[in-house]
């Protein structure tokens, strides 16, 4: 039989419409949700809408979590699971499996036809900052015959994000977790629901909760955002604390950045103008999505880059780059290694960084990224995939050739 986590109870109990359902990394927010999810769909008349900003590919991103969940329930005779649903055979409620952006790109998808749907869940909610977008589809959410629910789920990013100042900068309250002041709602419409890993310690391995303990030690803003879910201002203790948000210039000579990910870290491109007169650098994030083929980011660089810009990227795909390369493209792969990232710390650092007020997962990355070690000059592997574009642009630029191989 598997245990409900207290914490999760309200989501079972409360007659709110708003959830707001926050903890930093490890807090098992995932499989608690999928749990509850599929115990709600045994309620005949629900409809689920699930999703994130960005979902690429439910059959691969978010299914399989359910499916696991699904198993430990024991229940796999009374669901029907395609790519993108899952069907209660016995209820005839269900899940949809939704992105709100369409593709990689800026469209939105089509989700007006919500008149079955009883709960939106908004998964990773800290990437969703179209605050238009998200009162169109919760206006959407009115049936009468079941309660309504919004199930907003993110680890909390910077206070500048639309839900932080709708449902937590004027109705809040203090609690101390592990030592650290962890600001909460308690906005009357709004149930907040928080957990940490400290209530999850059984289902992390022991080198997990040491690398815990290590930035609880050395980094404890950074632990209390990561870790314990703790919402920020600009923190102390980043990498990069010279940017601001400001329009991109087309005023100056520009190419793109890019970093290849894949499974768990995301490809990502960025255009950069630089303006070495004033010590100025423009950045605009114009991708950041995972699981992507050679075909997605031929259509991307299609859509954003002439055939003459020059693309400096991540140098460990060489066959991708090569297969980019025969299509047309000017691009050439970045040399990599601890001497190239504190060289391209130090180049970024020397400049003004100008960031369009649209790139919020570089936005994020600023606001994250940290000194792992300051004195050997190593950063955090994280928090970097934008920024690791940044720089390999920027680095070419100011060292080429040196730096690079083509």
């Amino acid at each position: 039989m598997i245990k409900i986590n207290e914490k999760y109870f309200p989501l079972y109990e409360s007659k709110k419409r708003y959830f707001l359902v926050t903890g930093g990394r490890g807090s098992g927010k995932s499989f608690a949700l999928s749990d509850y999810l599929l115990r709600l769909t045994y309620e005949a008349g629900h409809g689920i809408l699930f999703t994130r900003y960005t979902m690429t590919s439910a059959e691969t991103s978010i299914i399989p979590e359910f499916k696991e969940a699904i198993r430990r329930l024991n229940v796999e005779s009374h669901f029907y699971v395609t790519k993108k649903d899952i069907y209660n055979k016995i209820t005839g409620s269900f899940i949809w499996f939704r992105g709100i952006k369409a593709s990689s790109n800026s469209q939105k998808a089509n989700l007006k036809s919500l008149a079955n749907i009883t709960t939106w869940v908004v998964e990773e909610g800290e990437d969703f900052h179209d605050e238009k977008t998200f009162d169109t589809i919760d206006d959407s959410i009115r049936t009468t015959k079941k309660q309504n629910r919004i199930i907003w789920i993110q680890n909390p990013s910077d206070k500048e994000h639309f839900i932080y100042k709708r449902w937590v900068e004027n109705n809040s309250k203090q609690y101390i977790i592990d030592g650290f002041p962890i600001t909460l709602s308690n906005h009357p419409d709004v149930e907040q629901i928080h957990t940490t890993y400290l209530g999850n310690k059984e289902n992390l391995t022991d080198s997990w909760l040491e690398k815990a303990l290590y930035h609880k030690e050395n980094n404890p803003d950074w632990y209390a955002h990561n870790y314990l879910g703790a919402w920020i201002e600009r923190p102390e203790g980043v990498i990069f604390n010279n940017w601001m948000e400001g329009s991109f210039s087309d005023e100056f000579d520009f190419g793109f950045g890019m970093d290849f990910g894949y499974s768990n870290d995301p490809t990502t491109l960025i255009k950069v103008a630089i303006d070495k007169t004033t010590k100025t650098i423009f950045a605009k994030e114009l991708l950041y999505a995972p699981k992507l083929l050679t075909e997605d980011i031929n259509e991307i660089l299609t859509e954003n880059c002439s055939k003459d810009d020059l693309i400096i990227c991540d140098s460990a795909e060489p066959r991708l780059i090569d297969e980019l390369w025969n299509r047309g493209f000017n691009i050439k792969g970045a040399i990599k290694g601890a001497d190239s990232i504190r060289t391209g710390i130090r180049i970024l650092q020397d400049y003004q960084l100008i960031i369009d007020p649209d790139s919020h997962n570089l936005k994020k990355e600023l606001n994250n990224y940290i000194w792992n070690d300051k004195r050997s000059g190593k950063p955090v592997d994280d928090y970097n995939h934008l920024l690791d574009a940044l720089r390999y642009y920027v680095s070419y630029i100011e060292t080429e050739p040196d730096f690079f191989v083509t």
